[in-house]
């Protein structure tokens, strides 16, 4: 009964009060305002209702004075300044005290007066801003603000030197960007409202973006506007780089540019090497990414292949050579070029492509046609048409999900018999993927997904065998065995992958235990300790070629270690200074045993060697001859 009362105390104990929100900067410097500190007169009304908050960019003018009325500084001409407005943002922007609370209490086109104390200036203490020469920081001072205008604005650059206002909003959310061809309308007017240039009439202008056509802040606002768009993009002297568009900037502190983004065609270098272009030609139906066969899918596209030569020879035609019938694939099953897959990946249905291809993403890895010339680059207009997305496997009962892993298991192995290991692996991997959402209901069921899975962890071994990644394909052995330490299979093929990285004592472990685990297996052992001895005798071979009297020094003498004894590697001055070369060479290989050390037993835990002039020559040499039974080699 005390159980039960205690747990009903603690099932309707009130909440933990909320933490408290941390103050920001600003909220803690306005705890700093005192009663008189500062003061607001309005000299003009302004108009409207809003007033700024948060996130606003505030344009306005400011003239300083004494509290004689002598001007200590100002933004407007008439007295004595450059007729260039401030700019701010609000929350971001660092601002004096007394405008950080003054300002938001204005209108659009409001005057006011705001009489402040040193700390509401700059003499607060540890002030964000710095003072400007000459000012009186311990005196009053009365700050005569002109609100000319503000709104919300997205901070482009982290120096606030490039901003921009939105007018109006655009369409989608793609945003151009390196190397993308962009069109829009632009004019440009100095601070203090002088136009620059307008090119708002005739054609739009054209560029290619990340090309430094543009000055570099324009540039930067624009990689943030969508198709459509209209918005000024503040941009001050620091962002504002020489360009054909706008060659003079010497003198200019900032210019408002105001842009209406027209139009702008993806162009994506696929690789980032500039040798895979993809130039889209015509948009497609729905938004990128997201509407794009980015995962295997089943393709129909239109395609026209062409030679880059002067004639533009096309070597291939769907509409024409394919009797108007489009090409039907399936993607991640290298039935086409690299290149030309890597591309419709990246397209949206109904979308029309131009690609140029290098010859190793095009037919030099890929059944070339007839009239295509070795190591061409070529280029391909392509039509997307349409996709199917594989099947979905929600809702499928446990018999469904395992007759679809069958069938991506069997284009996986189709792929390895065809030597294309990485795209195997890319259907293996995929299976694990959507195996961990798999939840069997009986233990037949359970048996049988465990024994798919880990055949197919086996083949992912087995394809970074072929693939060269001896380590990755052990882990991917572990996988299973960490579940199965007796698994045969696994550790057939974990040994391989031992003897592949020349790691031979454990691959000869992983081969005892084969035949512990099951008597059955003892052929297969049998020939694998067959190539492994020959592995160990190759390996013995080449490092007594390559590191020929590298142990028979007598001490105090230094061993050099020999590659290869070339002619080319002695200058060919004359006869009789090869033969001295060579004698010196002799002299120096004196035969004497080095010293050597067995391996501890397997069951002890050996210390770490020290690395001497061999493991510093030979890094991977040190595990060679451990395996064949010498811990280190020492030279005297």
């Amino acid at each position: 009964m005390a159980v039960e009362e205690e747990a009903e105390q603690q099932e309707f104990a009130p909440p933990p009060p909320p933490k408290k929100k941390e103050l920001s900067d600003d909220d803690k410097r306005r705890k700093k305002l005192v009663p008189g500190g500062l003061l607001k007169a309005e000299l003009r009304p302004g108009g409207g209702d809003s007033k700024p908050s948060d996130g606003d960019q505030v344009i306005y003018h400011c003239t300083t004075r004494t509290l004689e009325g002598v001007v200590v500084q100002s933004t407007k001409k008439e007295c004595g300044g450059k007729g260039i407005p401030i700019r701010h943002v609000l929350g971001k922007s660092k601002l004096i005290l007394g405008l950080l609370e003054g300002i938001p209490t204005m209108l659009k086109g409001e005057v006011a007066m705001f009489k402040m104390k040193p700390g509401m200036h700059y003499g607060e203490a540890d002030c964000p801003v710095s003072a400007p020469e000459n000012l009186p920081k311990d005196d009053d001072l009365q700050f005569e603000i002109e609100l000319i205008d503000f709104g919300k604005a997205k901070v482009v650059s982290e120096d606030f030197g490039v901003v921009k206002k939105i007018i109006k909003e655009g369409q989608g959310w793609e945003s151009p960007r390196a190397p993308y061809e962009v069109k829009a309308w632009i004019s440009a007017k100095t601070g203090d409202g002088k136009l620059i240039l307008s090119h708002t009439e005739g054609e739009p202008f054209f560029f290619t973006f990340g090309k430094s056509e543009v000055p570099e802040g324009l540039e930067m606002g624009m990689g943030t506007m969508s198709r459509g768009e209209k918005a000024m993009i503040y941009v001050n002297s620091q962002h504002l780089t020489q360009s054909p568009f706008l060659p003079e900037v010497e003198g200019v502190e900032e210019v408002h540019f105001e842009v209406e983004l027209v139009h702008f065609i993806q162009v994506r270098d696929v690789l980032g090497d500039g040798r895979l272009i993809k130039r889209r030609i015509c948009d497609g139906r729905g938004e990128f990414p997201m509407d794009c066969p980015l995962h295997d899918s089943q393709l129909r596209v239109h395609y026209k292949g062409m030679l880059l030569d002067e004639k533009k020879t096309v070597f291939y035609d769907t509409r024409v050579d394919n009797d108007g019938q489009p090409l039907e694939f399936s993607s991640g099953e290298g039935l086409v070029p690299e290149g030309f897959e890597m591309c419709v990946r990246l397209m949206l249905p109904g979308e029309i492509a131009l690609v140029t291809c290098p010859p190793d993403y095009a037919y030099d890895k890929f059944p070339r046609p007839a009239n295509v010339p070795e190591g061409a680059y070529v280029q391909w207009e392509i039509e997307l048409l349409g996709f199917e997305m594989p099947k979905d496997w929600t809702g499928l009962n446990f018999r469904s999900i395992m007759d679809e892993a069958e069938k991506i298991r069997c284009t996986g192995n189709r792929l390895f018999k065809e030597g294309k290991y990485e795209l195997a692996k890319a259907k293996y991997d995929k299976l694990l993927r959507e195996f961990n959402h798999v939840n069997p209901q009986d233990d037949e069921e359970g048996k049988e997904f465990v024994n798919t899975r880990n055949m197919l962890h086996l083949n992912v071994a087995a394809c970074y065998l072929k693939m060269g990644e001896c380590r990755k394909s052990i882990e991917a052995c572990d996988k299973v065995l960490d579940t199965n330490p007796v698994h045969v299979k696994a550790l057939y093929r974990r040994g391989m992958a031992h003897m592949s990285a020349g790691d031979f004592e454990e691959a000869r472990s992983d081969f005892n235990m084969m035949i512990k685990a099951d008597k059955s297996s003892e052929p297969d052992a049998t020939a694998a300790f067959q190539k492994l001895k020959q592995k160990e005798h190759e390996a013995m071979r080449k490092a007594k070629e390559q590191f020929k009297g590298l142990f028979d020094k007598k001490p105090g003498e230094i061993a050099d270690v020999i590659t290869e004894n070339k002619e080319e590697d002695i200058p060919e001055e004359n006869q009789e200074n090869r033969l001295k070369i060579r004698n010196r060479r002799k002299q120096t290989r004196t035969a004497e045993d080095s010293d050597r050390e067995k391996v501890e037993e397997e069951n002890e835990a050996p210390a770490g060697p020290r690395l001497g002039l061999f493991s510093r020559i030979w890094p991977s040499g040190r595990r060679l001859f451990s395996s064949l039974g010498l811990d280190r080699c020492t030279i005297l």
